[in-house]
């Protein structure tokens, strides 16, 4: 996805969007509302921009092969180490774990608010820099409900099985 593309569902609206499949990228980084045929509402370039968050603080696309050649979705095992305090799993591991672990925190759980299934449960973009900042706490979002139905022993894994 091109950082660029977003806005592209406000300006344009549900009936171009097959003429825009290759400008918007891959279905991983679309609203469950727009998949779902919902209306679009401005908060549908928050979940994008979530997935993109995760992909900046870890180093890795939203989804990858394990070892095992099985495939993870990197969005739901972002949200499941973030609410067992595993922050540092997710990780860009060039940073050699080089990082300030409270900032880590925020910017993962910001990441995880902004990927909830509900639109109404997504932070607006004033308050997506108002939690990276620090002027307001950030609590632990719930896991998003779409992927507790994705969940089973692969994405629960640990750190060492992230390989």
């Amino acid at each position: 996805m091109k950082i660029a593309d977003f806005g592209m569902a406000k300006l344009l609206g549900r009936e171009f969007s097959s003429a825009l499949t290759t400008i918007r990228g891959t279905m991983g980084y679309l609203a469950p509302e727009w998949v779902s045929g919902q209306p679009i509402i401005k908060k549908e370039d928050i979940y994008s921009f979530g997935i993109v968050l995760l992909e900046i603080i870890s180093g890795r696309r939203k989804t990858r092969r394990l070892k095992s050649g099985s495939h993870r979705y990197f969005p739901l095992y972002a949200a499941a180490q973030l609410n067992e305090g595993n922050v540092l799993c997710l990780l860009d591991p060039r940073l050699e774990g080089h990082a300030d672990v409270r900032e880590l925190d925020v910017a993962c759980r910001v990441a995880c608010w902004c990927i909830q299934d509900e639109e109404n449960d997504r932070p607006s973009m004033a308050q997506v820099v108002c939690m990276l900042e620090g002027v307001v706490d950030t609590q632990i979002p719930p896991v998003p409900s779409l992927f507790n139905d994705l969940i089973d022993g692969d994405n629960s894994s640990t750190c060492s099985e992230e390989g």
